[in-house]
């Protein structure tokens, strides 16, 4: 599948956001990654709605947006409004049947829609939802935080989520997300994954379209 690269505005410069964001998409990021966290799911805040909404009216570029928050149905609807172009979730966040529900909402505002996974959490967890989704995230850190180091014990997951897709003959994405900088690229796209988010690798660096050149040739 094609390559896209997600910079995560979690690592930009918040004060600069708007030069930030038109920084990685002149150089040609396909997606923008956004990290919304509620300080529940995950032991850190970030930010939300309002955001999202801010830099929608300013953009109409591709809008990840990742819910690392509990029980993501009750939102997922305002996100949706709020400017997402795709939403993925956490399945260890809410119930089955409320994951099912959160799926058909967002795909009934026309919008993509993914399941993402931490890394204590086997592959073969999102396999009765994989049919309804248009991507899988593998968090290849602990959610919350950036700038952590790369789990490489999370490329089997990859390597087992991009057979199961390609077994049933599906155009499901898998996406990354966790220490991804050239090195890494490298193994997370040899092992299945097609969307590499990138954050201290991206907005760290000065030169923005070196960086993500690089994670492209990686």
């Amino acid at each position: 599948m094609e390559l896209k690269l997600a910079p995560s505005i979690l690592s930009s410069d918040f004060f600069a956001l708007g030069e930030d964001l038109n920084q990685v998409i002149e150089a040609g990021a396909e997606y923008i990654h956004v990290d919304v966290m509620d300080g529940l799911f995950v032991p850190n805040l970030s930010f939300g709605i309002p955001v999202l909404k801010s830099m929608r009216r300013h953009t109409d570029h591709f809008m990840d947006v990742h819910l690392m928050i509990d029980r993501p149905h009750r939102y997922v609807e305002r996100f949706c409004d709020a400017g997402a172009s795709l939403v993925s979730f956490h399945v260890e966040a809410d119930q089955p049947q409320d994951i099912f529900s959160a799926i058909r909402t967002v795909k009934e505002k026309g919008k993509l829609v993914g399941l993402a996974l931490k890394p204590r959490t086997p592959a073969e967890v999102v396999f009765p939802y994989l049919d309804e989704l248009d991507l899988v995230l593998v968090m290849t850190v602990e959610p919350g935080f950036g700038g952590q180091k790369f789990m490489a014990d999370m490329l089997p997951k990859i390597q087992t989520l991009r057979e199961e897709i390609e077994r049933r003959g599906l155009r499901c994405e898998i996406e990354v997300d966790g220490g991804i900088d050239a090195e890494t690229a490298k193994l997370v796209k040899e092992a299945g994954a097609n969307v590499l988010v990138a954050g201290s690798s991206v907005f760290g660096k000065p030169d923005r379209a070196a960086a993500l050149e690089a994670l492209r040739n990686a």
